[in-house]
């Protein structure tokens, strides 16, 4: 994955659910994280990719995530070696307790993208407060 806007070229991990039907969340904070349940590059559905905003040392692999604006170009390659251009719709900040699960993870006809990592105010005993969701269409 790349974002040129903000520097980021990371490979992609794939991640799934945990015990509990929560997404894994990537343990390296350097890791960007792909969900292989859901949509892939190139296909009808959203791909959704997240990554921690920082950790305990510092700055983590999302730390710009929130530099994204509309028009920005994320670009995610395949494992085929094909790779797919999105353009930045628009940028959310929502609560954790009340995450667009359908919003972000449901079936859609188009090839979309969502970015997530956390974002708000951080507390040191329950953690960040939000979410940010880039949400981003394929070119063409």
């Amino acid at each position: 994955m790349e974002i040129a806007s903000i520097g980021l070229s990371e490979a992609l991990a794939p991640t799934g659910l945990a015990a509990d039907g929560s997404l894994e969340v990537p343990a390296d904070p350097g890791q960007v994280a792909w969900f292989s349940g859901g949509g892939r590059p190139g296909g009808a559905g959203p791909t959704v990719v997240l990554g921690h905003v920082d950790s305990t040392t510092g700055p983590a692999v999302f730390a710009r995530l929130t530099e994204l604006v509309p028009g920005d170009v994320v670009t995610v390659g395949s494992d085929d070696g094909a790779s797919t251009r999105y353009v930045v719709d628009r940028v959310q900040d929502v609560p954790q307790d009340r995450f667009p699960t359908e919003a972000v993870f449901g079936a859609t006809p188009d090839d979309e993208l969502r970015l997530i990592t956390c974002t708000g105010p951080y507390d040191r005993v329950s953690g960040y407060r939000d979410n940010r969701v880039v949400w981003a269409s394929a070119e063409g």
